[in-house]
């Protein structure tokens, strides 16, 4: 596939692009309702040529949307945020999938390519995400790619008006390393 940085068994990986935009945005529009309160995705035009203007062609951040291998078609998006190198090597992820994708194992899979590229040709050692603790799906996720937790962080981030509670959570290469199994669509162990 055109564009593919990575692919699993379901899903590859790709960049995210300015042409992406009609696609991206309906499939936010038709995920409303999944996604609140937790996530405001770009829903129009404008809003998602400031998200994808911050992420493209930038370097501490990485925008990366998750396809269906058999149709091309988006099924979610990560991205890699505040990518700091030296000795930290560290990045925080920010991810949704799409309501047509979601409960069917593709966000996984597409997390863990998206890690295991963060890993290796992006060289970074640590990985975190931020999560609201009544988001239970988004905790799930992090669970089933390998995260631990590692902390609360109270009134972390601005959120739908207010200041929001977040859990850390965090993978480094050495528990990425520690956690391989072979598990089906390029998932890792639970923790």
């Amino acid at each position: 596939m055109a564009g593919t940085t990575a692919e699993g068994e379901r899903v590859t990986i790709r960049p995210l692009t300015l042409d992406d935009c009609d696609e991206f945005t309906r499939r936010a529009r038709e995920s409303r309702e999944l996604h609140r309160p937790w996530l405001f995705p770009p829903t129009d035009a404008a809003s998602f040529a400031t998200y994808a203007g911050r992420l493209i062609d930038a370097a501490d951040r990485h925008g990366f949307l998750v396809c269906a291998r058999d149709t091309g078609a988006l099924a979610g998006y990560v991205s890699i945020n505040n990518v700091v190198h030296g000795a930290f090597r560290c990045g925080a992820l920010g991810y949704g999938v799409f309501a047509h994708a979601a409960r069917r194992g593709l966000m996984t899979e597409g997390l863990g390519l998206v890690v295991r590229h963060a890993f290796g040709p992006l060289g970074l050692h640590r990985l975190e995400i931020n999560v609201q603790p009544g988001n239970a799906a988004s905790i799930a996720l992090a669970r089933r790619t390998g995260f631990r937790l590692e902390g609360f962080s109270p009134d972390f981030l601005y959120i739908d008006g207010a200041w929001r509670d977040h859990q850390r959570w965090a993978l480094t290469t050495g528990m990425l390393g520690a956690r391989r199994s072979p598990r089906p669509h390029g998932a890792f162990a639970q923790s």
